[in-house]
């Protein structure tokens, strides 16, 4: 059986107050700060150093791999908004590729940036060859370009990449990248010329990694976390490695040959030996989490973006140094609101989806595609979805046959929607600082406003609660006499502290050249059987649990 070995150590939250909320005394967390928002890109700096490109978090951090401990070193309010991979100049300069605004910058040793090229489309796969810089498109019929950091146009080596990823020199002096979507791997001349096929029939190919002796190493995306080693150049035999390690995104040789890996899905560092056990280095967590929901048993889940996950705990815990990981239940590319209902899940995505998870069957249904910005979803009393879309400023139903239907439209950004017990829908609208009550003629009659961005909703007994992002609290409304408190504040939900603050308009863009982009984040709250409410910290990466406590 494979083992695993667990590193201690204690991450802070990306927030000021690590504790528990100030006016909730029962407030308390199901899992730890989540400390790397995302891992993707890796690479060895010149300090010996591990450096991480978080994705979704826009920064890039540092890893003593020795201690575990981080280190920021291109923050989040810097001109990086989107660093999915990174490699390392012969002078010590950062190359990172910023994909969503298809930037590809240069951090020199002194920490000064400078853009190399806004010409490349979804920039993912960077390496460096000495002083020469070569990047990689993460789209269908994608390019592999050199670029020039002190001046000129991107030379394009080869076309037709079926969306390119992590790539490196191999020892022949070519260089290796992978077409994800086709399951090869190829390599080019750095000149140019032919490029030629190396492996077919790879898993789910995301990165292709050379260890200290000249072994391929090809890490798959997919929920198993394998990896096909190929003897490439010597008797070409392949060997696949199973680690458990969900998503894996890409991979970095130590001068003594050690493995370490990153995960898209879940963030993390995380040691892999030859046959598969793995160390933890960097505790994996939450991306999100986004909506959350409580099914039979009192589980808890979460959808988080790119998969359901569940917290270690059900209950309240206290933010112990080795409390284990979220476990990814499935992989579900950009999961943002969720329901349980009886044995089933329904998920929405920002990018347009509605789908149906039977986790009894592993199977998953569409339900409704094409929706602008679907983000909070429940289940109405006649068994429809009733869905939040937040873009099109409507609420939406879809019935057991999968038909669509508009409840409300008009609304400024419905964020969540929530029925009560004779079956009356509430809808909170981000944009109009306002929690809804839909009539059946589709009209919207004011509940509570003057709330600070209102995102996740959900009714327990008579009493309405919702996450106020923009105030970092939870608040109640009573159905039954129109009285309103706060229930708790000082979360950790919205932006972090760290995050440089934008404009709607200068938001990262949803779709990248056709691909899914940067979602708007999503604190979303349930009530759970015994009376307690559970809320996405979407700012540090926890779900917390609280016991409502009623007016002050």
């Amino acid at each position: 059986m494979r083992g695993t070995e667990k590193r201690a150590a204690g991450y802070p939250s990306r927030f000021d107050g690590t504790g528990p909320p100030k006016t909730h005394p029962t407030a308390g967390r199901l899992n730890p700060a989540n400390p790397l928002w995302g891992s993707n890109g890796i690479a060895f700096g010149p300090d010996g150093r591990l450096y991480v490109a978080e994705f979704l978090g826009g920064r890039i951090s540092a890893v003593d791999l020795a201690r575990g401990e981080l280190d920021v070193v291109v923050p989040a309010d810097g001109p990086v908004r989107s660093p999915d991979d990174l490699a390392f100049g012969a002078d010590g300069s950062m190359y990172i590729a910023d994909l969503v605004p298809a930037r590809v910058w240069r951090r020199t040793p002194e920490g000064e940036y400078s853009l190399v090229c806004d010409e490349v489309k979804n920039p993912n796969g960077i390496t460096c060859v000495g002083d020469r810089l070569f990047v990689n498109e993460m789209k269908p019929d994608g390019r592999l370009l050199e670029l020039f950091p002190e001046g000129g146009e991107p030379a394009v080596l080869t076309e037709g990449l079926a969306m390119g990823n992590a790539m490196q020199r191999g020892p022949d002096g070519h260089l290796y990248y992978p077409h994800m979507i086709s399951g090869q791997v190829w390599r080019i001349p750095p000149d140019g010329g032919e490029p030629e096929l190396v492996a077919d029939g790879v898993d789910r190919p995301v990165a292709v990694r050379f260890d200290q002796g000249g072994v391929l190493h090809v890490l798959s995306l997919g929920p198993e976390g394998r990896v096909t080693r190929i003897d490439l150049h010597g008797t070409g035999s392949r060997t696949l490695i199973t680690s458990g390690v969900v998503g894996l995104d890409n991979a970095a040789f130590d001068a003594e040959n050690r493995m370490f890996v990153s995960s898209y899905a879940s963030g993390g560092i995380t040691e892999m030996r030859p046959d598969g056990r793995t160390r933890v280095i960097v505790p994996r967590g939450f991306d999100g989490p986004y909506g959350v929901t409580v099914g039979r048993g009192g589980t808890v889940y979460a959808a988080d973006h790119y998969g359901v996950a569940s917290p270690p705990a059900t209950t309240v815990g206290s933010r112990a140094d080795d409390a284990p990981e979220p476990a990814v239940q499935v992989l579900a590319p950009f999961v943002h609101g969720i329901v349980a209902d009886g044995d089933l899940l329904h998920l929405t995505s920002q990018f347009g989806d509605v789908r149906t998870y039977d986790p009894g069957h592993g199977s998953m249904r569409a339900r409704a595609g094409g929706l602008d910005r679907p983000v909070g979803i429940a289940v109405g009393p006649s068994g429809s979805l009733v869905v939040a879309e937040s873009g099109g400023g409507r609420v939406l139903a879809v019935d057991g046959d999968d038909q669509v239907t508009v409840l409300a439209e008009g609304l400024g950004r419905p964020v969540d929607v929530a029925f009560d017990a004779a079956g009356r829908c509430y809808v909170s609208d981000e944009r109009a600082g306002a929690v809804l009550r839909l009539e059946e003629d589709g009209t919207a009659v004011v509940v509570a406003d003057g709330l600070g961005a209102p995102q996740g909703l959900t009714v327990l007994g008579d009493t309405l609660y919702t996450v106020e992002a923009g105030h970092r609290r939870v608040r109640a409304v009573s159905l039954a006499t129109s009285a309103s408190w706060t229930e708790a504040e000082d979360l950790p939900v919205g932006p972090a502290p760290d995050a440089v603050p934008l404009p709607p308009e200068a938001e990262p863009a949803l779709f990248a050249h056709g691909l899914p982009g940067l979602a708007r984040r999503f604190a979303g709250i349930a009530a759970a059987p015994d009376g307690s409410l559970v809320l996405s910290a979407d700012g540090e990466g926890t779900l917390l649990r609280l016991t409502p406590s009623g007016p002050r």
